[in-house]
């Protein structure tokens, strides 16, 4: 029983949608594969102008909708490129649509079957090196990062305890404040006092009922604001109010 396929067409330009040239020669291409591998081409959708970049282009996400309500069992293109220029984007494609027990997959200029035990091994071989690349861009970005924090550049969330963002938003700066408390707390634990007895001697007087929890500035703010708690509640339970050092 022929296999019901959606047969799906891009190009990039709107010169090229113009001339039709690229248009006509994959269409051709593709009626030809489905008359010779006996495919029951129930829809010829078009892309005429769009770029591979993105994955948000009307006639692909309805190909992609007729499969998955079941109107079709294959999509078939010219080459895979028609679909996604992008590794990740297309093992996005093949875990969504075209995983074991979905829709097939049918690529001319590849020679990909996904209803053949080969075509299925190229498809996990691609979804394979999707993996690896995503796996690659996190460690390049983690280093990226770790870099950017060596060299004292703010990289989000809060920072670190006796620094601050500075007002450009892109940078860390010391904090005074935070590095006397710091160097208090060292002397008062120095001396053998328990972390408790340390929170509740070595909190700034002028901050009384702080618990040091600093909401760190975004980008443009000159300073951060304090969240308020009860000193009783997260200091030393026998100290009614924190004597200076």
């Amino acid at each position: 029983m022929p296999t019901k396929t959606i047969a799906y067409l891009r190009v990039s330009t709107d010169k090229q949608a113009d001339r039709g040239v690229s248009l006509d020669a994959q269409r051709a291409k593709l009626k030809a594969y489905a008359e010779l591998y006996e495919l029951d081409l129930v829809e010829v959708i078009v892309d005429a102008g769009h770029s591979a970049k993105s994955l948000d282009r009307p006639g692909q996400q309805r190909a992609l909708g007729m499969l998955k309500v079941g109107v079709a069992e294959a999509l078939l293109v010219v080459k895979l490129d028609r679909l996604t220029r992008s590794v990740v984007d297309l093992g996005t494609l093949v875990e969504r649509y075209f995983a074991p027990g979905k829709a097939a997959m049918l690529s001319v200029g590849e020679q990909i079957d996904t209803r053949s035990a080969a075509g299925r091994l190229m498809l996990n071989v691609l979804a394979s090196v999707s993996q690896w690349e995503r796996e690659a861009i996190g460690e390049r970005t983690a280093t990226a990062m770790q870099h950017k924090a060596r060299q004292g550049e703010y990289t989000g969330g809060w920072a670190p305890y006796d620094r601050r963002v500075a007002p450009d938003g892109a940078r860390l700066e010391a904090d005074a404040q935070e590095e006397a408390a710091r160097a208090v707390a060292r002397q008062l634990r120095a001396k053998g006092l328990s972390l408790r007895a340390v929170g509740c001697r070595a909190a700034p007087a002028r901050h009384p009922k702080q618990d040091w929890a600093r909401i760190r500035p975004s980008a443009g703010e000159e300073d951060g604001r304090l969240a308020n708690a009860d000193h009783r509640a997260v200091g030393c339970g026998s100290c009614a109010s924190p004597s200076p050092p």
